[in-house]
């Protein structure tokens, strides 16, 4: 095994991530990334630090034909509680990747076809009132209704294909892994031909979501506040809004499928353990807000006004489990 090999091996065995051991070394990010992608080679006071802070002799390092010692399972101490570390061949990373793939589409179209749903019945009903096709205003509302049901209907079912397809990699997301010789090579090596188009489907998402509300504005300085043109440009909203997210939530699931074998970003073993910590905690948070959602809005009638519990509870749950982290490290 060469030395940039050992670093991951060493590295993933001891919880680190590339920040991390970046840090610990005294170097940036990208040196680290450099080493494990054996694209240059730390000197040798670099090398004695890292035996220092792996525990392994320099020549362990320095020499190929010595091997990191491989356990099928690991035990890896948090403090708290013990985690057991998965070992991930290369075929269950492949499999993996590829199912990513399949999945990223199903959610997104999933995704789209929730937004759109409800174009149908408003274009219908814009016409109607207009005038402009020979139809009751129950008719209209029961097409769309009808349509807005089948759109959802079906997103539901690609969700449940989904997840019950993926149900035997949801270990990678929760728990810590230890990923067969080669494997990080691989991934890396297939992130770095992904990141263009990552790149270029993430920008035109947000650029499509963010100049969504074109139609909106056009109709305003056309038509005034008249309801007809105000309703088709509100369909046309959802459309671009529904091709921009479709963009985005495919990009950031194929993405984050090679964070999560990488164990980096939100999957790196750091944050994995505070999840885990913080598990009780989500489903007390989430349960109480989404009580509270439905208490006022069925109260009040107000649902047009009641989503915005959504983004204001997400802001605070950070700050919740920021608290909570705090105590325990005051504990």
């Amino acid at each position: 095994m060469i030395l940039a090999d050992k670093i991951i091996e060493l590295r993933k065995k001891n919880g680190w991530s590339q920040e991390e051991l970046a840090e610990k070394m005294d170097v940036s990010r990208q040196s680290i990334s450099k080493w494990e992608g054996a694209q240059s080679m730390p000197d040798m006071n670099r090398i004695i630090r890292l035996s220092e802070i792996f525990g392994v002799s320099t020549d362990f390092l320095l020499k190929d034909d010595q091997e990191v010692a491989e356990t099928s399972v690991v035990t890896y101490d948090t403090g708290t509680e013990d985690f057991q570390i998965r070992p991930v061949s290369m075929e269950e990373a492949s499999a993996f990747l590829t199912h990513r793939g399949s999945a990223a589409a199903r959610v997104s179209i999933g995704v789209m076809m929730c937004i759109l749903s409800p174009v149908l019945m408003l274009i219908l009903t814009a016409l109607q009132e207009a005038g402009k096709i020979a139809a009751t205003e129950d008719q209209a509302a029961g097409i769309g209704l009808l349509m807005l049901i089948i759109l959802i209907g079906g997103a539901v079912a690609l969700f449940v294909i989904t997840g019950l397809k993926g149900q035997s990699f949801e270990f990678l997301e929760k728990e810590l892994i230890d990923t067969a010789y080669g494997v990080d090579g691989m991934v890396r090596e297939r992130r770095e031909r992904f990141r263009g188009t990552f790149i270029q489907q993430l920008t035109i998402g947000i650029v499509l979501c963010v100049m969504s509300v074109i139609p909106i504005f056009v109709s305003l300085i056309m038509f005034g506040d008249k309801d007809f043109p105000m309703e088709i440009a509100s369909a046309v909203l959802l459309v671009i809004i529904a091709i921009g997210v479709l963009m985005i939530v495919r990009a950031a699931m194929i993405w984050d499928g090679f964070h999560m074998l990488l164990e980096e970003g939100e999957y790196a073993r750091t944050e994995k353990i505070e999840k885990r910590k913080n598990q009780y905690i989500d489903a007390i948070y989430w349960l109480a807000v989404t009580a509270g959602f439905l208490a006022y809005s069925f109260v009040t009638g107000n649902w047009a006004r009641s989503w915005i519990v959504w983004p204001v509870a997400g802001v605070a749950y950070g700050i919740v489990v920021t608290v909570a982290k705090m105590m325990r490290k005051k504990g």
